[in-house]
């Protein structure tokens, strides 16, 4: 017999259904299909398949048809079954939202999971994507979420996303990049903390915030850029090199 703190033992029947088993895990009552991020499955009972988004769209259209980001395609799988799926995400806090003929904003790192009612669609701003529709979703974020209404700036690493209002822009104090040699020697290398770049949000809607500043790596950036730098001669790609280099070795 296994004794601790909680020592609970969950089997299908006794896991809750759409519902958090604790802060850092939620449990989700499939029948049907739901898409879930690549690695967010901790555990699952019943009879579960996880496919490929490219590999389901090819015998179900409609996959292609809710899944509109080609840059994240690989980043996400359909589960499809019956039974309990378990998801997690490092112990970050996970919660779940629901959208009713609605549209959020999200960071990609931290969207778990969301019902084939929504739509995803990418995002004009870097790192996040969109989900349009009606249904359920889940999302992890570093400590309690906060809501914020606008006018507001948000520090970019703390950000989590925002709905029903416009894309933001992007704010820079150049005050306080002046105060600070470190600052602006860090801004030349492209760092930057929230006290010298905000993302700044105007109209009606809802602000999401984490309760930190915890940055997220997120390998999509990466291709974002390798694509841009196709534009770029053989000086100026030459160039940008070398400030990369020099930026690692800063850091």
């Amino acid at each position: 017999m296994i004794s601790g703190i909680d020592s609970t033992i969950l089997d299908a029947r006794s896991l809750p259904a759409n519902d958090n088993v604790n802060p850092y895990a939620f449990s989700i009552d499939l029948n049907g299909e739901w898409f879930t991020s690549k690695g967010a499955m901790i555990a699952y009972y019943g009879t579960i398949d996880f496919s490929g988004i490219s590999a389901y769209a090819s015998r179900a259209a409609w996959v292609a048809a809710r899944f509109s980001s080609p840059l994240y395609a690989q980043d996400w799988v359909v589960a499809s079954g019956h039974g309990k799926l378990v998801i997690g995400d490092r112990g970050n806090d996970i919660n779940s939202y629901d959208l009713d003929a609605g549209n959020l904003t999200i960071k990609q790192t931290n969207l778990l999971a969301f019902e084939t009612g929504l739509e995803l669609k990418q995002s004009i701003v870097p790192g996040f994507v969109t989900l349009i529709g009606t249904g359920k979703f889940l999302a992890s974020s570093n400590g309690p979420v906060i809501f914020v209404e606008p006018p507001f700036r948000a520090d970019p690493e703390a950000l989590l996303g925002w709905a029903d209002c416009p894309s933001p822009s992007q704010h820079y104090d150049y005050n306080w990049m002046a105060q600070s040699l470190m600052a602006g020697v860090q801004g030349m290398f492209g760092r930057n903390s929230g006290e010298e770049r905000q993302y700044d949000f105007t109209g009606a809607g809802t602000v999401l915030l984490q309760s930190s500043e915890v940055q997220r790596h997120d390998p999509a950036l990466l291709r974002i850029v390798e694509a841009q730098t196709q534009m770029l001669d053989n000086r100026s790609a030459g160039q940008l090199g070398q400030r990369l280099v020099a930026r690692a070795q800063q850091q």
